[in-house]
């Protein structure tokens, strides 16, 4: 995703790579758009090296000289294959880093598996007053939102209610188990009967 939004930046008009940065932050595309800003120099140079942008100025700022990029017409091009992948490509993400520890859910106490679920639970919560505080200050400013960007938002908040149903699932399920074995609860491995096998869990 990287490649696309700094393509995308670059189409609007030129840019140095600190511009392109502050364009990210600003909008919060490290959240939604998986970049990382980190990487804007990295996807810069191997843009210019495959001519999809080119060097269109340097200025000097202070004592530093800033490199200013301009999209070439190959990297038009290549943006607009770029922006069709995106939106033909399967956007199923499952939480595979979460599936892979209840695959070995029976490796650790209870208590333990309750706590690590409940601070999943919390950073979720947290995300999702990140998201309402966005829309309010949306709302404050009396600025109109795009359709396509109220449609997104939208999503953004099915996808964290969606999990949070989930957390709370698996929540309840090892306090059932707990409640009927209170005694070891505190030690005694979860065993939710989850397997490995050749099409995933089961």
């Amino acid at each position: 995703m990287t490649r696309l939004l700094v393509l995308g930046l670059l189409d609007e008009q030129p840019m140095s790579g600190y511009d392109i940065q502050q364009k990210i932050i600003g909008a919060d595309a490290e959240r939604w758009g998986g970049v990382l800003v980190g990487s804007i120099y990295h996807a810069l140079k191997k843009l210019e090296q495959e001519n999809y942008i080119a060097l269109a100025d340097v200025k000097q700022t202070g004592h530093r000289q800033k490199a200013v990029y301009e999209i070439t017409d190959r990297g038009k091009d290549y943006l607009q294959s770029l922006i069709l992948d995106s939106l033909r490509t399967s956007s199923v993400l499952y939480p595979t880093t979460l599936y892979s520890g209840l695959s070995l859910l029976d490796r650790i106490p209870r208590k333990n598996a309750l706590k690590a679920l409940e601070e999943q639970k919390r950073s979720l919560e947290k995300e999702y007053n990140f998201l309402e505080q966005g829309e309010k200050k949306n709302a404050d400013a009396e600025e109109e939102i795009p359709l396509i960007s109220k449609i997104t938002i939208e999503n953004m908040f099915d996808i964290i209610r969606q999990q949070q149903r989930f957390i709370d699932k698996l929540i309840n399920a090892i306090e059932h188990i707990c409640k009927f074995h209170p005694i070891n609860c505190d030690a005694q491995p979860v065993r939710p009967n989850i397997q490995l096998h050749a099409g995933g869990i089961k």
